[in-house]
């Protein structure tokens, strides 16, 4: 047990000044049999803690109930097995290129644009979910025996509103839920941002990713005392997809880290280890400058983020800069790095024998059908990640009108009389040709990641403006939706028949033949845009327009001999490149 407490100018462990070198690693974005490996290499990189966010979304997806919200204090028990303490960062909110910034989608179609303030109906959920989550927490602090020494209020909320009422609200929240160790809130380094997201008597800590002295000297404009913390060091980025791959020059990362520690700052590695974004839980930005209103950029699936740990657990040359200028900063010699997990033995192919349709799949995995004047969103249907498939009939005889989804978000495969008529994005909603009727149109909307940062954030998913013949509204619109959480519990239902002898849309069932498992890359030649799940464990989201370009496999997930192998492909495949397969990391 200790008291940890924030003093006039450091923090201090039972009255000793202490500095926090601390490193982010989000526990649902590792495997969990992983944990202690990426948690040794943070030690051995030189740290003395570790930061997680908790995604409420992750563990309570859709209002019916809970899911595995001990996750959290599992690997908060881990975290102190290996001797490191922990920084814990709730939200509600809490961006982290995570999808809907974390919240879950039936809270913000339900408050709207009144998430994050004190909306009393907001709160309420908040406050629900705070009660559940405060049991993995509040025992682990480090006044009675565990590692938690700071419990983070919102995140960066001065980026957003101005609302500091709703600020105080959860700090009270927090404090009546039994948090004892200190507070903080964390943002950009500029006036508007701390005086919108900062709390009197709270500590504020600032982000960023270069220039320390200004940023600290700003934070002191309005802190003249506690001590200085960058609450995230950006020492990579992310990427999205169709981008470039983001990359930082590590000698200048490790430059911008010295200058933070020779201002007598604490510090937190944003990311020390990125992981990945499994289950299709990858967020998405608006471009277009600081207002963030321009087209959809949706997150790829690695969150590798060009972090000292790469997405494998292994160390990068970043690595091993940053372990220099650390070592300047610890009293006792650095740990030796831990052993890498094993790799996949042998390269393996994956061989698919059935297929199933969109249709089908829909039939035996799908929500209930809606019929309703209007398309419905994403979050009317209780889809969190997934698809939607609309249908209308276009009425007749009439000429050959101009087909319009108008607020289309995100990505659309359009049929008409069962043929595929076009792909159609936000950007492009229109079809090329134009539609006659009597037709039957079907329309497979899928949602590319809900926006994590900025003013669109909550924004609904579907055909949000409803479907356009010419200029007149097509109304009576067939509803169904398919979300990615109903698969590993149901695909032993779906009706598999004999592969396509075109590459089709589906879902394609296969198995891999695996001597040696460990760690592996998939990779899917000639498919377009997808997922895949492994043994049920959903490996994330696919798409050939890169910058990646095969997916991680953990080798926890995989298993001597046979492995199944389910690949949901939302659009086509080319028969003729060569099948998906396995390759050691």
């Amino acid at each position: 047990m200790g008291e940890f407490t924030v003093g006039e100018s450091d923090f201090l462990l039972d009255g000793r000044p202490v500095r926090l070198l601390s490193g982010a690693l989000h526990y649902f974005r590792v495997h969990e049999e992983l944990w202690r490996h990426r948690l040794a290499m943070l030690r051995a990189m030189g740290l003395n803690c570790v930061e997680t966010y908790v995604p409420w979304n992750l563990h309570w997806p859709v209002p019916g109930g809970y899911r595995d919200v001990q996750a959290l204090g599992r690997f908060l028990d881990a975290v102190r097995e290996s001797g490191l303490w922990a920084i814990v960062r709730p939200g509600p909110y809490i961006c982290a290129e995570w999808e809907n910034g974390g919240l879950p989608p039936w809270v913000t179609g339900e408050a709207g644009t009144r998430v994050r303030t004190r909306d009393e109906r907001y709160l309420s959920r908040v406050e629900h979910w705070f009660h559940h989550l405060m049991h993995e927490i509040a025992p682990r602090q480090i006044d009675r025996g565990g590692p938690v020494i700071l419990v983070q209020v919102e995140n960066e909320y001065g980026s957003y509103g101005s609302d500091t009422g709703y600020l105080e609200r959860l700090a009270c929240l927090l404090r009546a839920k039994g948090v004892t160790v200190p507070l903080f809130t964390s943002d950009g380094p500029e006036d508007h941002m701390l005086t919108g997201g900062s709390l009197p008597g709270v500590l504020a800590t600032v982000n960023f990713g270069s220039h320390a002295r200004e940023a600290f000297a700003t934070l002191r404009r309005h802190r003249p005392a506690g001590p200085l913390m960058c609450m995230e060091f950006w020492c990579g980025w992310f990427d999205h997809w169709s981008g470039e791959h983001v990359v930082r020059d590590p000698e200048e990362a490790a430059g911008a880290l010295r200058e933070i520690l020779e201002c007598g700052a604490s510090v937190n590695l944003y990311m020390a280890h990125g992981g990945t974004s499994f289950g299709g839980w990858a967020g998405a930005n608006r471009s277009g400058g600081a207002l963030h209103e321009g087209p959809l950029e949706p997150d790829v699936t690695s969150y590798d983020y060009d972090a000292p740990v790469d997405e494998y657990g292994r160390p990068t040359e970043k690595f091993w800069r940053f372990r220099e200028v650390l070592a300047d900063y610890r009293t006792e010699p650095l740990p030796e790095l831990p052993p890498q997990p094993a790799p996949l033995g042998r390269s393996a192919e994956v061989t698919l024998d059935g297929w199933a349709s969109l249709g089908d799949v829909l039939e035996t995995l799908g929500g209930e059908e809606t019929v309703a004047p209007v398309p419905p969103a994403f979050e009317e249907l209780n889809v969190t990640r997934g698809l939607v498939r609309y249908e209308v009939h276009v009425p007749g005889p009439r000429r050959p009108y101009p087909l319009i989804l108008r607020g289309l978000r995100d990505l659309a495969v359009v049929y008409v009389d069962g043929e595929r008529a076009g792909v159609l994005t936000e950007e492009e909603p229109r079809l090329k040709e134009p539609v006659a009727g009597h037709a039957r149109v079907e329309v497979w909307v899928e949602s590319l990641g809900r926006v994590n940062y900025g003013p669109r954030f909550g924004e609904a998913k579907g055909i949000t403006g409803g479907i356009l013949h010419e200029r007149q509204f097509l109304h009576g619109v067939r509803a169904r939706g398919l979300d990615l959480d109903a698969f590993p519990g149901g695909v032993a239902k779906v009706p598999f028949g004999a592969l396509p002898e075109e590459g089709a849309a589906g879902l394609y069932r296969g198995t891999v033949l695996v001597c040696g498992a460990g760690d592996a890359r998939l990779e899917l030649p000639g498919l377009t845009r997808g997922f895949v799940w492994i043994n049920g464990f959903d490996l994330g989201r696919y798409w050939s327009v890169g910058p990646q370009r095969s997916l991680y496999v953990p080798g926890p997930v995989l298993r001597e001999g046979e492995n199944e192998v389910w690949v949901l492909e939302l659009q086509e495949t080319d028969p003729d490149c060569p099948a998906p397969r396995l390759l050691p990391v």
